[in-house]
């Protein structure tokens, strides 16, 4: 019989409408059930989870098909490039407010069907803006691996091109694709496809680009999770916003934030010797990325000298060695 832990797990995998979990579990239910010597019960659990996959997805039925673990092909493998990530929302250090509204997208994709049943429309076009290297590119990787699903990253230099009408045609590759394969398509520097159309500098191939791009944008309706990430949300022609369900907007770090990703990143060696609000106040400023980068700093320059307890020294100096770099 089904243990107390896989009963609970099949109740909460139904709750959430993740039914790629649910199967598993049952199988493994009837797994247990044909290694018990129940070889009847295990079948008929077994023809049972067959048939309500088949229910799930009528032969020729419109949507997206099952997530296949293979490259893209042909002209897509220069427009995307895939990954598997394993990322949570829980690894990512974000504001309180951001993190609860990523679980609420995560939440309204796995009941997904039981929104759409009542007549709405789960959240899955994003707009993630705000300064370099505060998250919004792992946001999209957390997302995928929140879902199980696979994370396509629109290679922008295989798809803009300076010959008439060939990016629209790559577009609308990449937006079939997005149709037959359900997953997260990140846009990154997401200006670069959707600048201002009335700016000084426009000409009349990026027009028509953006155009095309809000055509698809507002005629896509897939099972797929758009992301579009910038750095530079002045640039954005205003009509993009209302084509998307959501805009997250990222920040430098707060202190207790800059603690907590310092801390994360050097889990593994001492630093009770280290004063964080010292180090805090040197890393004003700095994003998310710098904050790692300035920890696997002077975490290596310690283990060179053949420490394994960083001092405040260390990490204060690192953190200023890295805001120097960008100036």
């Amino acid at each position: 019989m089904a243990k107390a832990d896989q009963i609970k797990a099949l109740i909460r995998c139904h709750a959430e409408g993740d039914d790629s979990r649910f199967y598993a579990v049952a199988m493994q239910v009837a797994a247990q059930a044909a290694r018990a010597g129940q070889g009847n019960f295990a079948q008929e659990l077994r023809d049972l989870i067959d048939q309500a996959k088949a229910q799930a997805r009528p032969a020729g039925s419109r949507g997206p098909q099952p997530v296949p673990l293979a490259l893209p092909r042909g002209e897509l493998a220069g427009l995307l490039a895939v990954g598997y990530p394993k990322t949570r929302i829980h690894d990512m250090a974000l504001g309180g407010a951001l993190a609860e509204r990523l679980q609420r997208v995560v939440r309204e994709q796995r009941q997904r069907e039981r929104l759409r049943s009542h007549g709405f429309s789960p959240q899955r076009k994003l707009l993630l803006i705000g300064p370099p290297g505060t998250g919004k590119t792992m946001t999209a990787a957390a997302l995928a691996g929140e879902l199980g699903l696979p994370l396509f990253s629109i290679k922008l230099d295989g798809l803009i091109t300076k010959f008439m009408g060939e990016t629209a045609a790559k577009l609308r590759l990449v937006f079939e694709a997005i149709a037959a394969t359900r997953g997260v398509y990140l846009f990154d520097e997401f200006d670069a496809l959707g600048s201002e159309r009335g700016m000084g500098n426009d000409v009349g191939e990026i027009r028509r680009v953006l155009n095309s791009f809000l055509q698809f944008l507002e005629l896509d309706d897939s099972d797929s999770l758009l992301v579009g990430a910038t750095n530079h949300v002045s640039l954005l022609d205003q009509a993009l916003f209302r084509r998307f369900d959501a805009v997250f907007e990222y920040e430098l770090p707060s202190p207790d934030i800059a603690i907590e990703v310092m801390q994360a990143r050097l889990a593994l060696l001492r630093t009770s010797a280290i004063d964080w609000t010292a180090a805090a106040a040197s890393a004003e400023g700095l994003s998310h990325a710098d904050l790692t980068r300035a920890c696997e700093q002077a975490a290596k320059n310690a283990l060179l000298d053949d420490r394994t307890a960083l001092e405040t020294e260390d990490l204060v100096t690192a953190l200023d060695e890295r805001r120097s770099m960008r100036r």
